[in-house]
């Protein structure tokens, strides 16, 4: 009996080790970094202080950008699951025999390096842009459209980056039902669009949710699209901590805000996990 006790743990060891090491103790050392003091003369002073927190209440500057790194993420989860649910529908309706080659288009562009997928868009979107070169080939604009540096562009590059995972998550929970269910709703009178509107959708659900959180969490903590499609302007949290870590040296400012965007992520999934369950998003995960 004691055997079957430390054994499963005995063959988990190597892997608790690894998040350990790799997880728990660099987030650690992060939060520890936050109470710590900066010198005016740039030293980084061991101290159990909140100076670096009410910092970052004291100016709005640096709340504001924490909403619109949050409106940025509810914007993107909205986009991704009115693009994404529908492909995830046909991958659940479709008998072809081309359907596992069409998922297999959707998890391509993972095999390309996030970096050259974002800076494509500058050549898409930019003023010598392949837009806006057919645009003005075609007489319809006479002068470039301003469609980068923008939060559009930025929303864009999310997009092209999150949505696989929207889609998967959703099929894995479509893929779940079965659809006897469905012909059974038609066979009382149902509708195509009323069978899908009272068994297919309600469903589907708890996929529709673990994508949406999975790309909100995603969203919240992306660093590359603001920084290369972005303007000025449209910086995000992640932008800023790295500002304060690498460009100012700040190391205990940028910790505290990397300290307060996990905590209010940790809040989130913690809400997420209380009314529908996290286990959803494993199970997506597993199956894609």
């Amino acid at each position: 009996m004691k055997e079957k006790t430390w054994k499963p743990w005995l063959l988990l060891s190597p892997s608790l080790a690894a998040v350990f090491l790799l997880l728990v103790v660099p987030v650690c050392f992060v939060i520890v970094y936050s109470f710590w003091l900066r010198a005016p003369s740039g030293q980084d002073i061991p101290a159990f202080q909140m100076g670096n927190y009410a910092k970052f209440f004291a100016d709005f500057f640096y709340p504001s950008i924490l909403l619109k790194t949050l409106r940025v993420a509810l914007e993107t989860v909205f986009f991704c699951l009115i693009m994404g649910y529908i492909p995830a529908y046909f991958f659940y309706k479709t008998e072809s025999r081309f359907k596992p080659y069409l998922m297999v288009l959707v998890m391509l562009p993972f095999w390309i390096s996030f970096i050259i997928r974002t800076l494509s868009w500058i050549n898409i979107l930019g003023d010598s842009g392949l837009i806006n070169h057919l645009l003005m080939n075609m007489g319809i604009i006479k002068s470039p459209l301003a469609m980068l540096y923008n939060e559009g562009a930025v929303i864009m590059g999310l997009l092209q980056y999150l949505l696989p995972f929207m889609i998967m998550n959703i099929y894995v929970s479509l893929d779940g039902i079965d659809k006897s269910l469905v012909e059974a709703a038609k066979s009382l009178g149902c509708t195509e669009w009323q069978a899908f509107r009272e068994v297919t959708l309600p469903l589907s659900l708890p996929g529709v949710s673990a994508g949406c959180l999975l790309v909100f969490v995603l969203t919240c903590g992306t660093y590359l699209p603001p920084m290369i499609l972005g303007g000025p302007g449209n910086g995000m949290i992640a932008n800023l901590i790295f500002k304060r870590v690498i460009g100012t040296l700040d190391w205990p400012f940028g910790s505290a805000i990397s300290t307060i965007l996990l905590l209010l992520l940790i809040l989130i999934v913690y809400t997420y996990n209380r009314y529908l369950g996290i286990n959803q998003i494993f199970k997506s995960m597993s199956n894609s």
